[in-house]
């Protein structure tokens, strides 16, 4: 009886160390493919639900404003809390104003492809700062932070922009990662120079997000896959998935707050946009664009876009 007890508890325990072994492997892989910056990306950015249309109107749209940028744009930089050299291209506008937008781009892109959005945001006579976030485009880093470390990030380029400018009155605006960035920043104690945030495309948690899409590219339930990712981020990167929650973040915010997303998005699903909008305790808009998909917003609904961010502006920007 006491041989057979101990069989059965040998098979257990070497399951359990296949189990604990496989999870830690997989937990490393996810790892590696979503937030190791040095990886590539193409299972996530290519997978069918994740495709991005361009339309040539908006390809041309995007080479003049990229032209504008090269042309307008200088390197800021800034030491990041944890010591890390962070970059920005900062465009100030010829026409002397107190007025500043931070913008912050997606997932795997870089501070130069916010070149469209900067250009609106300037010929409305803003100034124009754009980060690099960490691990991306000029800015040192390790790994994708996903909007939680870089939400520390904003904090310092809005005391980079204070600093120079005691009067600035600023706003933040961020799309897909970079509407999550700006959302976790929002629960942040910001000064009062801040008067609006708006984000486009942003996802309630990165737990809730990366589920997502361990779900839709690779068919996986979350447990026990996301657990163990989890873990190997808090070893790798000193976060845990699933304290980088938005809607936490956002239920502290006392900033007005507008959210855009587009009814089509099977990047970030729409649902997530009714989250992060109902945890808002702030004045608060929202804009539903029909028919468009991740990132699609501005493009799709054209200039009623710009009209509703500006509507939403000029109630709290003098």
């Amino acid at each position: 009886m006491k041989r057979k007890y101990k069989v059965i508890i040998t098979i257990v325990s070497l399951l359990l160390v296949l189990f604990v072994g496989a999870g830690f492997f997989a937990g490393n892989y996810f790892y590696n493919l979503a937030l190791n910056p040095n990886t590539d990306k193409s299972a996530v950015l290519d997978a069918p639900i994740n495709s991005i249309a361009v339309n040539p109107k908006e390809a041309k749209e995007k080479e003049e404003s990229e032209k504008w940028f090269k042309e307008t744009s200088q390197d800021s930089y800034v030491q990041s809390f944890d010591d890390l050299k962070l970059h920005a291209y900062t465009l100030k506008n010829t026409n002397e104003t107190n007025k500043w937008a931070i913008v912050f781009h997606g997932y795997s892109s870089d501070g130069s492809q916010m070149a469209k959005y900067a250009k609106h945001f300037y010929d409305t006579g803003y100034n124009v700062l754009i980060p690099d976030a960490r691990a991306h485009g000029k800015s040192e880093g390790d790994y994708i932070g996903m909007g939680w470390h870089d939400r520390l990030d904003v904090v310092s380029w809005i005391n980079n922009v204070t600093h120079s400018d005691k009067n600035s009155e600023i706003i933040l605006y961020g799309i897909s990662m970079g509407g999550a960035t700006v959302m976790m920043a929002s629960g942040e104690d910001l000064p009062n120079n801040v008067k609006a945030i708006i984000e486009d495309c942003g996802y309630s948690s990165v737990w809730d997000e990366f589920s997502y899409q361990l779900q839709e590219i690779f068919h996986l339930p979350a447990f026990p896959i996301m657990h163990f990712s989890s873990i190997v981020t808090k070893v790798r990167a000193d976060y845990t998935l699933g304290e980088a929650n938005t809607v936490e973040q956002v239920a502290k915010s006392k900033t007005p707050m507008l959210f855009i997303h587009g009814s089509n998005d099977t990047f970030v699903p729409s649902y997530m946009l009714n989250e992060v909008y109902e945890a808002a305790n702030v004045p608060k808009e929202k804009m539903i664009v029909e028919g468009a998909g991740h990132g699609g917003a501005e493009s799709i609904a054209g200039d009623s876009y710009w009209k509703t961010i500006n509507n939403f502006l000029a109630k709290y920007v003098e």
